[in-house]
C-alpha cells in the first residue's frame, strides 16, 4: 500500500483568516459521522428542480425529488473525508450539520464538483490548519486556475482564502483518515475520472464506462453508489438501463443510484426497480464499515 502523503505536492497556502484564542465558536459543534456515508446532493450539473422548468418532479412535493448536485461525506476512522466539493457544498454542510472535515478527495475537475472550494474557508479557520486535498494533476490545476485568488504569494488584505495542501494521487491504493482507498478508474465520456473504493462500499459517480482493469475492484462489494443521469442514453453518464446492467453485474447486496436529473422522479421509479437497486436521495445516510489502519 502506498501512502498518498508520500506524494504530497508541498503546495501549502496559507490566508489572511482572523484568528482568535478564544474556544471554538458553536458553530464548529458538528455532529459525528465516523462510520457513516452521508449522501450530501445527488442531484446533476443544475440540480432538481432544474430553474424554469415546471415538469412533474421540479414541481414535485416529495423531498427526496429535491437534488442539490453530487457529492458525499464519509466518516472514516481518523477523521470526516468530503468527496468533491458541489456548488451547494455551503447549503448541503449545513442541512447535515456537518462542521468538521479533515480532507478533500476529488472524483474529477468539472464545475459541479469542484466550485464550491471556496466553502470550506470557515472549516480551514476553525481547524487552524491546511486542509488536505487529494486529487489528480488535472484536478489541481483545475482548482488553482479557477480559485488563483488562494494562491497570490501575497494574500491580498481583506479578504480570507481556503487553506490548502495538494496530495498527489494516482490508482495505485493508498491510506487515509486511517483507512485503505482503491482508486477506481472510470470513462466519463472522454475524461478519464476517479471513482473510489472503501472496504466493502464503492463510489462511482460521474460515468458511462467501467474499463476491464476496474471490473476485478468492483469484486465482493455489499453496497455500490453509482451514476444514472436519466432514462435515455448520454454521452458521458450511465442511462438507468445502463446502470441496472452494471449493478447486475457488479451483484453488490445494495446498489444507490445518484447524479440524477429532472427525468427521474422519486416515488415512480423506485416502484419499477429491481430488489436490491434503490434511488439515493439528499440526507440519505448508509453504514460504512471500514477498519482503522
Amino acid at each position: 500500500m502506498e501512502d498518498a502523503a508520500e506524494n504530497s505536492t508541498d503546495t501549502t497556502v496559507t490566508g489572511n483568516e482572523p484568528r482568535s484564542a478564544a474556544a471554538p465558536p458553536a458553530w464548529t459543534r458538528g455532529r459525528d459521522i465516523t462510520g457513516r456515508l452521508v449522501f450530501l446532493g445527488t442531484g446533476t450539473s443544475v440540480g432538481v428542480p432544474v430553474v424554469g422548468c415546471g415538469c412533474g418532479v421540479c414541481t414535485s412535493a416529495d423531498p427526496r425529488d429535491k437534488r442539490t448536485r453530487t457529492s458525499v461525506a464519509v466518516g472514516l476512522p481518523a477523521g470526516h473525508l468530503l468527496i468533491d466539493t458541489t456548488p451547494d457544498l455551503r447549503g448541503q454542510l449545513l442541512r447535515e450539520s456537518i462542521a468538521r472535515i479533515d480532507a478533500i478527495l476529488y472524483t474529477h475537475d468539472h464545475v459541479d464538483h469542484v466550485y464550491g472550494l471556496d466553502d470550506v474557508r470557515p472549516i480551514c479557520y476553525a481547524a487552524g490548519r491546511p486542509l488536505p486535498v487529494f486529487c489528480e494533476e488535472r484536478v489541481e490545476t483545475r482548482i488553482r486556475r479557477a480559485f488563483d485568488y488562494a494562491f497570490e504569494a501575497v494574500p491580498v488584505p481583506g479578504g480570507g482564502v481556503p487553506k490548502l495542501t495538494f496530495e498527489r494521487i494516482t490508482t495505485a491504493p493508498f491510506t487515509l483518515l486511517g483507512a485503505h482507498v482503491t482508486p477506481l478508474r472510470l470513462g466519463h465520456g472522454v475524461f478519464d475520472v476517479l471513482g473510489f473504493r472503501f472496504g466493502a462500499v464503492a463510489y462511482c459517480t460521474d460515468t458511462n464506462l467501467i474499463p476491464d482493469e476496474t471490473w476485478p475492484l468492483l469484486a465482493g462489494l455489499d453496497t455500490l453508489v453509482l451514476d444514472c443521469l436519466r432514462p435515455a442514453r448520454h454521452p458521458t453518464h450511465l442511462s438507468l438501463t445502463e446502470a441496472l446492467a452494471v449493478a447486475e453485474r457488479v451483484g453488490a447486496r445494495r446498489t444507490l443510484l445518484i447524479h440524477m436529473g429532472h427525468e427521474l422522479g422519486h416515488a415512480a421509479v423506485s416502484a419499477a426497480l429491481p430488489a436490491g437497486v434503490e434511488l439515493a436521495y439528499d440526507g440519505l445516510e448508509i453504514p460504512l464499515d471500514v477498519a482503522a489502519v
